[in-house]
């Protein structure tokens, strides 16, 4: 899977961040196998951190973690000023919070659980919109 805006071939560079750590390695596994280059975060701190050290076309953030919500890690990326866009997931209870996501910036939100084809369409979408 490579983007319309990126060079022909080169993969999609993706930061999955959430605190389930389970959830996060079986939808590693399955973007890799279709092609994207996939980071690991498993809380805010760290996916804080993984910006700083790497650039990535898409972040795929949860909203609720246990050290920081995905709100106060979209705040932090929109200061840095990276080039990258930011997906949300979010439970049932949270949609409000994911609204609020797309105000601060994010390019869209799901709601957990989602189809990996529902998110693959999502993450095509982003990279399409990328400048």
């Amino acid at each position: 899977m490579s983007a319309d805006s990126k060079a022909p071939g080169k993969p999609i560079k993706l930061l999955l961040v959430d605190d389930e750590e389970g959830y996060v390695n079986v939808l590693a596994n399955r973007f890799r196998r279709r092609g994207l280059d996939v980071t690991k975060a498993y809380s805010g701190a760290e996916a804080i951190q993984a910006v700083g050290r790497d650039a990535f076309d898409i972040v795929i953030l949860d909203l609720k973690m246990e050290d920081m919500d995905g709100l106060e890690v979209l705040r932090m990326f929109n200061r840095m000023g990276l080039n990258m866009k930011v997906i949300m997931l979010t439970g049932h209870g949270s949609q409000a919070a994911a609204r609020e996501g797309i105000r601060l910036g994010a390019f869209d939100y799901l709601t957990k659980p989602c189809e990996l084809n529902e998110l693959l369409e999502k993450i095509q979408e982003a990279c399409s919109a990328l400048t």
